[in-house]
């Protein structure tokens, strides 16, 4: 059976004859069906019946539904009710505005509000550098999406895309400490994004764009960027490139290889696989070649986008040619942001001794990290069922604690490979090895680092 996850994770509501024994039934009923049970509550005891309420994981949306069967085939058991637990979690929504302030006397309203509150917003007229001292914008970031590349639903639009711009914006708070709002724009056009962005961005101090489809993604970065006197930072691109970045700096360690000197394949030319490649080159790399779906992008090629042609004349100083079978035999790494499936396990032992497999395409990964594990020396992905998980979580709170924190025009370069190396430093000596190439996103020390690495401060 395939690996559960709480996020397929179901509550049974189960009406039973009034003996206890048929509680350890279910129980063995869901092993047997590969569920694993986390909870089991008799909420109600009566001597006609018993109400238990079972809560179980299972692999995805089809295993809930066959668990819930084989649960319903026990010998007088009733499933009553089933309830998604992340369905549950969702509702109403994951975030919420709160007052910092009391508001319980009219001597409150008349400080936080009128009249008190209008001294205030002349002091920011007449000295406008005052509103990041004096408002929110010291400590808020914009998560702008146009719903277009939402995680690996694809274009889904922007009320589809607003549970994870929330959820983005909770991981702001629990992580950083920075109150996130998620923007949800009715538009895919270039010219409107940039345009509304421009027109909100007074209120806060940091841009986030999120799951904007490429290459539209880059102009609108681009534009932005040069527009505003805040940072932009499109997750998706740069976030995804520091944590690849700093998980690659520490496989190399585990296969005493120097980045320098390693020969790298890069699966997918998009907004991920195009911030990777540029941040591996800043950081000293010397051999990527990019495949996309027609194979390995070649200065001289006409027939490639703009996009694709400056990321080929970028990369492939051999010119290499063919399919991703082809360009991988005697390559040391495998980084892919592209799609399921696409790299077969019998690959893998053509490429370089102790070669190291990054499979990072979301939801499903292009090879299953168990079968990427029987060759390769080092395997990460995208899932946090298994090792090396790869999440951006690592590395966005921290890189906006250290914009904000230094009121920030801008995203350098330099940040982005600062914060990778802080969150590569963050796993030690001893912690090192090939199922452990980097941090947990609950360590404490992560955000703390990279925000002190954008800022330029000690932390």
């Amino acid at each position: 059976m395939a690996a559960t996850a709480s996020s397929y994770s179901i509550t049974m509501r189960l009406h039973t004859a009034p003996d206890h024994h048929v509680v350890g039934t279910v129980a063995t009923s869901i092993a047997k069906g590969g569920g694993v049970v986390t909870a089991i509550d008799v909420t109600e005891s009566r001597h006609d019946r018993l109400v238990v309420d079972v809560t179980c994981s299972a692999a995805d949306a089809d295993h809930s539904l066959e668990l819930v069967a084989a649960v319903d085939a026990v010998q007088g058991v009733t499933v009553h009710k089933v309830s998604d637990r992340t369905f549950l979690l969702h509702l109403g929504g994951k975030i919420e505005v709160s007052s910092k302030v009391p508001l319980r006397t009219r001597d409150d309203l008349s400080m936080a509000y009128t009249p008190g509150v209008g001294r205030v917003s002349m002091a920011i007229h007449d000295n406008p550098e005052d509103v990041r001292k004096l408002t929110i914008k010291g400590n808020s970031v914009a998560v702008v999406t146009d719903g277009s590349a939402v995680l690996g639903l694809g274009n889904i639009g922007p009320g589809a895309a607003l549970p994870v711009m929330e959820g983005k914006a909770a991981l702001f708070k629990r992580f950083a400490g920075i109150d996130a709002w998620p923007i949800c724009l009715a538009t895919q056009d270039t010219d409107e994004i940039v345009r509304a962005v421009e027109m909100i961005a007074p209120g806060f101090g940091g841009i986030n764009l999120e799951d904007i489809a490429a290459p539209r993604c880059f102009e609108i970065e681009a534009r932005l960027r040069e527009s505003l006197d805040i940072p932009v930072f499109h997750d998706d691109q740069h976030g995804t490139a520091i944590v690849v970045l700093a998980a690659l700096t520490n496989a190399l360690r585990c296969v005493e290889k120097q980045l320098a000197d390693v020969r790298i394949v890069v699966s997918g030319a998009g907004a991920a696989g195009t911030a990777i490649v540029t941040l591996l080159l800043a950081a000293g790399a010397t051999d990527v070649v990019v495949v996309d779906r027609e194979g390995a992008l070649a200065t001289g090629d006409e027939s490639l986008s703009a996009a694709h042609r400056e990321l080929a004349a970028a990369t492939n100083p051999r010119r290499a040619m063919g399919s991703l079978e082809d360009v991988l035999v005697g390559a040391d790494v495998f980084i892919g942001v592209s799609a399921p499936g696409i790299l077969e396990a019998g690959w893998i032992p053509t490429m370089a001794e102790s070669p190291v497999v990054f499979a990072l395409a979301n939801p499903d990964p292009e090879i299953d990290p168990a079968e990427a594990d029987k060759y390769a020396a080092v395997v990460a992905s995208g899932r946090s069922d298994y090792p090396n998980q790869i999440n951006n979580v690592l590395a966005f709170p921290g890189v906006f604690r250290g914009l904000l924190d230094a009121s920030a025009h801008e995203v350098t370069i330099d940040m982005l490979l600062r914060a990778a190396q802080a969150i590569a430093d963050t796993v030690s000596e001893e912690e090192l090895h090939a199922a452990f190439i980097i941090p947990s996103v609950f360590h404490p020390d992560v955000t703390k680092r990279v925000a002190a690495a954008i800022s330029g401060r000690e932390g």
